[in-house]
């Protein structure tokens, strides 16, 4: 597939690099030259330096060969511009990154009558998956399969749960609840673990199962925590209106503190259930008036990744239940992994990992088996992905120990009409079956890769 990028910021050097190591043949296109050369270099990928919504450019790029063009620059009005002038010329698919609220209520009419083949808007999707860790407390991250019905939690076991030194065979004693520990992280060690594997006070657990399970699954292993009442959100940016906006709608308290008279005006007109302090949350005597020991969320979403980062350290130092830092480079995730906050949330990773999503379905010929829904886990050393049964699938109506699966490959899920089915060996694959995979593996794009043939 050849898949052209317009724009060589995070998002599209982030974008360039995944879909590079997957072996897609890519062009990066972007008026600044030396970033171009940059990535270029560093990634072995063929570069523009120019306007990528000209007609030149564009043409330059052999936009009528392409696969799939993805404009991620800064502006919304040129990457839509530019996704539909590719459009024109031929390209097959084109993907815009839109982040201005008031284009939001156009993303339908921008799909259907222009022909952008998919419109995303990082910021709301991160407000998303904030929106998800605070309405279910004790997780650090929650993905959600089959649209909704499935979720994907992340738990650390502290010295109150019960799990530590309990070998996975005998979880249901402690709970008989029907989820999967799918996935172990234990320091730098990422494991997949079978039924010996013996669970310790520090391990990050990734727990698959419906919503209902999970929470009571919590409340056996003793993580439950109490329902998010309060919040306060220091940064008023488009993330804290989008996240602000769905908090209040579920009945929380929000409280955003931010420092531009003229941004918290905005605010208070398009928030009015929303309490809108102008001042700077960075300040210690600010996040105290304010009342930082009662509340049960602090979420920081200021413009820098240092600030966001010493906030929620001091969130958690003066007892708020939970912490979420937005960071925006991730280049040392590992240092944050020892750091006591328990969310961070990356708005470049989240749309890196929609768009990679969609590059795979399309790559896979037969599109109602394609990956429907995908998910980076462990800092993207794990992928967890969805897809259905169909037709053309070469395992139907076969037992899961009869399927001769490659390494790394773990069956997690299958959803049915039924309801949801934690897999086992004489568990038999049905058509139309959601199956959930966790695998190491990152050239997965259809059912049949996992399998060896």
């Amino acid at each position: 597939m050849k898949i052209i990028i317009l724009g060589a910021g995070k998002v599209g050097k982030a974008l360039t690099q995944q879909l590079a190591n997957e072996d897609y043949d890519v062009v990066i296109i972007d008026l600044d030259g030396e970033k171009v050369e940059q990535i270029v270099d560093q990634f072995d990928v063929l570069g523009i330096a120019g306007n990528g919504a000209t007609f030149d450019i564009l043409q330059e790029a052999e936009v009528s060969e392409a696969d799939i063009v993805i404009a991620v620059t800064d502006s919304d009005e040129l990457n839509i511009l530019a996704g539909l002038m590719a459009k024109k010329m031929g390209a097959t698919n084109t993907i815009a990154r839109v982040r201005n609220p008031d284009y939001l209520k156009q993303r339908s009419f921008m799909r259907d009558q222009l022909g952008l083949s998919m419109i995303i808007n990082p910021e709301l999707e991160a407000a998303n998956e904030i929106r998800r860790i605070l309405l279910f407390p004790a997780a650090f991250k929650v993905d959600t399969f089959v649209g909704g019905k499935i979720e994907l939690a992340e738990f650390r076991l502290t010295e109150k749960t019960k799990l530590n030194g309990v070998p996975l065979y005998s979880l249901t004693t402690i709970s008989k609840t029907n989820v999967l520990i799918c996935a172990v992280q234990r320091g730098e060690e990422l494991v997949i673990p079978d039924g010996d594997f013996v669970l310790a006070k520090g391990d990050r657990i990734h727990v698959m199962g419906e919503h209902r399970d999970l929470v009571r699954f919590c409340q056996d292993i003793g993580l439950f925590e109490q329902k998010t009442k309060r919040i306060i959100i220091v940064g008023g940016g488009r993330i804290a209106f989008y996240l602000a906006r769905q908090l209040t709608e579920h009945g929380i308290q929000v409280k955003i503190i931010e420092n531009n008279p003229q941004r918290c005006l905005e605010l208070s007109r398009k928030l009015p259930d929303t309490m809108i302090i102008e001042s700077d949350g960075s300040e210690e005597e600010v996040l105290i008036e304010e009342g930082i020991e009662n509340v049960d969320a602090l979420v920081a979403l200021t413009g820098l990744d240092e600030e966001n980062i010493v906030i929620s350290l001091y969130g958690k130092q003066m007892h708020a239940k939970k912490t979420v830092a937005k960071v925006t480079r991730m280049n040392f995730s590992q240092v944050l992994d020892q750091l006591e906050i328990d969310s961070v949330i990356s708005p470049k990773g989240i749309i890196a990992t929609h768009i990679l999503r969609y590059v795979r379905a399309k790559s896979n010929k037969d599109d109602d088996s394609s990956v429907k829904t995908l998910h980076k886990l462990v800092n993207d050393e794990i992928e967890a992905m969805e897809f259905v049964v169909t037709e053309h699938t070469c395992f139907v109506n076969k037992r899961i120990a009869e399927m001769n699966l490659k390494d790394n490959i773990l069956i997690a899920a299958i959803s049915r009409e039924r309801g949801f089915v934690i897999p086992k060996g004489d568990t038999v694959i049905h058509l139309k079956d959601h199956m959930v995979i966790i695998t190491t593996d990152k050239k997965i794009c259809s059912l049949n890769d996992i399998i060896r043939r």
